[in-house]
């Protein structure tokens, strides 16, 4: 009798559940402590948030940014001029640590104006071109800081930080830094972009064309970009601008060729 019941009551459970979504049977909604599946590990825990970097990062600055209004908001006697201003510094410090920020490994860091150029071609990631940076030419010390492709074409673009008080000046198609002439940086340059075109010309089976630059932060300019001696020179904060004025018009199969065979014949400084 005992077995005949049971059986009818197990058969009722199954009939129930088949036909209620919201049935669940003690056994199927009892789990173990100790038995974690995949969705468990997926879940992000607070404690996992807490430990990020970048959230300890931004707990810092946004510390720093309210200590700052609560100031400002003391001395004012204004709440509105502390909340302002709270607002403010944490902008300020998101932009800061921005153009700090570099792909670059922090044991070998990049020179102020390459994480200047650098915070520029981020951008352009974003609309499609491709990026590597410090990548080494083979056969020499040559560096090509940033080699870029994308719709408008492939560049190599060295970023050099100038003496601001010097003024630059071209003077019979040769590039002077007050009374220091730069014609060999610009050779170097345009011989480190010819150099990376002969390399993926040949692994890629077809002729390409890269153009040299070098992005100038510091002394001003007459010029956006003035192309001397094969080597366009630019102002460092025009980097976008003079990337938009390539004649070429790349597919994204040829974007992502060329960019595959930059990756593997200029190898990456560090």
């Amino acid at each position: 009798m005992e077995s005949a019941t049971s059986e009818k009551d197990g058969a009722q459970r199954q009939e129930a559940a088949s036909l209620s979504p919201f049935f669940v049977s003690a056994g199927a909604g009892s789990r173990s402590r100790n038995s974690v599946g995949p969705d468990d590990e997926a879940q992000t825990t607070y404690g996992d948030l807490l430990n990020s970097k970048d959230a300890r990062r931004w707990a810092v600055r946004g510390a720093a940014a309210l200590l700052a209004g609560l100031a400002a908001g003391l001395l004012t006697s204004d709440w509105r001029i502390g909340a302002t201003f709270t607002a403010a510094t944490l902008v300020g410090l998101a932009v800061y640590a921005s153009r700090r920020q570099s792909e670059v490994p922090r044991w070998r860091k990049p020179s102020m104006a390459q994480r200047r150029t650098e915070a520029q071609l981020r951008v352009m990631k974003k609309v499609g071109y491709r990026v590597l940076h410090a990548r080494g030419v083979p056969g020499g010390n040559g560096q090509i800081d940033h080699f870029i492709v994308g719709r408008r074409g492939a560049f190599a673009i060295d970023s050099e930080s100038w003496d601001k008080r010097l003024p630059l000046r071209n003077k019979l198609e040769k590039l002077y830094h007050g009374r220091f002439s730069k014609n060999e940086r610009i050779d170097e340059a345009l011989a480190e972009a010819r150099e990376a075109q002969r390399l993926i010309s040949e692994e890629i089976g077809r002729e390409i064309t890269v153009r040299a630059a070098l992005a100038i932060y510091g002394p001003g300019m007459p010029w956006d970009s003035h192309n001397l001696r094969g080597v366009d020179v630019i102002q460092g904060q025009k980097v976008r601008k003079w990337l938009r004025s390539g004649k070429s018009r790349l597919t994204e199969k040829e974007i992502e060729e060329i960019h595959q065979a930059a990756e593997k014949v200029l190898p990456a400084r560090y």
